[in-house]
């Protein structure tokens, strides 16, 4: 690996895994004793954030209600959550809290119910604030409620990080925070509560994960283990996103992915974000119907060719189950762009931006959100090029048709 070579071991950088992971068929039932512990902490009370139905139709509500009634833990439930969580989506949930007396939060769901669970558990302890608040960073919190993750899909790795994502439509804004005092205490990964996902969300949730690790391993602050995560990820990727697609009940490729999810935010806790994902907010913030996923698919090829001349040893790594011919020369960043969007096509991800009806008109705009959104222009900064917004609206002019169209 000789990307090896080009870490700078005079240089100290901390390594994050801070979340208590039940990982397995079944894992549900670990419900009962985590929350044998909270009551033994003197809760009483828990607010359950969850989108309408996921909660129920997975299987985990099955699990968690009479573990709540056996612990006479009282719990009152916001499932109002959409795909890109909206600010007054939280501070309803977060009115609902307060007016319950609730002491902790379940956040049950895929990303969009937990990022919403670990806003609502910092604003149950700020009264005078709002959600806006939060993610326009008028305040800087430094706790929260104690929370618990029950994850049903396998993408975001929400449940096993310190970030969230919350969209002000006011504002077009998608910014993301990133606080220790969200680190979920508890969390749930359970392949039976991920069958019910369809072969076109299976596939979107996935690419978010590849998406993580992608930037994560080659940002400016990355390390040996966001980039030993980085390759392992992908490598699982590759092997099991097919068989899930064709079989949404294949347990054991469930469980690999979710495993691939898991590291891959605990990779991105390390390492953090770039390119793909300070662009793709945007994206989702003007047209909240896109899902995150194909917003990260279709700029993934154009972000690949930006940075793979500056980051060529790592790349060629961990993307060689996907392209296995790389050698690292800077000259292959078009090899490995067509590459990945050959897989991405071959799995069934064909749309680009002008698919989605963004036009070059866009451009401008979406440029100007991924520079002045809250928390974005830090994660461009993080880029490992050496102006990175210069870089921004050609990524955006290059994802609105194929690389060889």
């Amino acid at each position: 690996m000789r990307w090896e070579e080009t870490i700078d071991i005079d240089e100290v950088r901390e390594i994050r895994c801070k979340t208590t992971l039940y990982l397995g068929v079944g894992a549900i039932k670990k419900i009962d004793d985590i929350l044998g512990v909270l009551k033994a902490d003197g809760i009483e009370k828990v607010i359950v954030v969850a989108s309408k139905t996921a909660y129920k139709v997975s299987g985990a509500w099955a699990g968690i209600e009479p573990a709540l009634a056996g612990h006479g833990i009282q719990c009152c439930v916001y499932d109002a959550i959409t795909p890109n969580p909206e600010d007054d989506q939280v501070d309803a949930a977060t009115a609902v809290a307060r007016d319950f007396g609730a002491q902790a939060v379940l956040g049950v769901g895929g990303g969009s119910p937990i990022d919403a669970a670990k806003s609502v558990a910092i604003l149950m302890r700020y009264p005078d604030k709002t959600c806006k608040d939060l993610y326009t960073y008028a305040f800087e919190p430094s706790e929260a409620a104690p929370l618990v993750a029950i994850n049903t899909t396998h993408g975001t790795g929400t449940e096993v990080d310190r970030f969230a994502v919350v969209t002000i439509p006011a504002l077009k804004y998608k910014p993301a925070i990133a606080y220790d005092c969200i680190y979920p205490v508890y969390a749930i990964d359970d392949p039976a509560l991920i069958t019910m996902l369809s072969p076109e969300q299976t596939l979107y949730v996935t690419i978010d994960a590849l998406n993580h690790v992608t930037e994560a391993a080659t940002t400016v602050v990355t390390s040996p283990y966001a980039i030993a995560l980085a390759k392992e990820t992908i490598r699982l990727i590759v092997k099991y996103l097919p068989r899930a697609m064709e079989d949404p009940k294949d347990l054991r490729a469930r469980y690999w992915l979710l495993y691939a999810s898991a590291i891959a935010g605990i990779s991105f806790d390390n390492g953090l974000l770039h390119f793909t994902h300070a662009l793709e907010h945007p994206l989702s913030a003007v047209k909240p119907e896109l899902a995150h996923g194909l917003g990260l698919a279709m700029l993934l090829p154009a972000v690949l060719e930006a940075i793979y001349p500056t980051a060529s040893e790592v790349l060629s790594d961990i993307f060689s189950p996907i392209v296995p011919d790389l050698t690292g020369d800077p000259a292959e960043a078009r090899l490995l762009a067509l590459g990945v969007e050959r897989w991405l096509f071959s799995l069934g991800v064909n749309s680009k931006l002008k698919d989605a009806g963004y036009t070059e008109a866009d451009i401008a705009p979406l440029t100007e959100l991924a520079k002045t959104t809250p928390s974005l222009g830090m994660l461009l900064g993080l880029a490992p090029v050496s102006d990175a917004t210069e870089f921004v609206s050609k990524i955006y002019e290059n994802s609105m048709a194929p690389i060889d169209a």
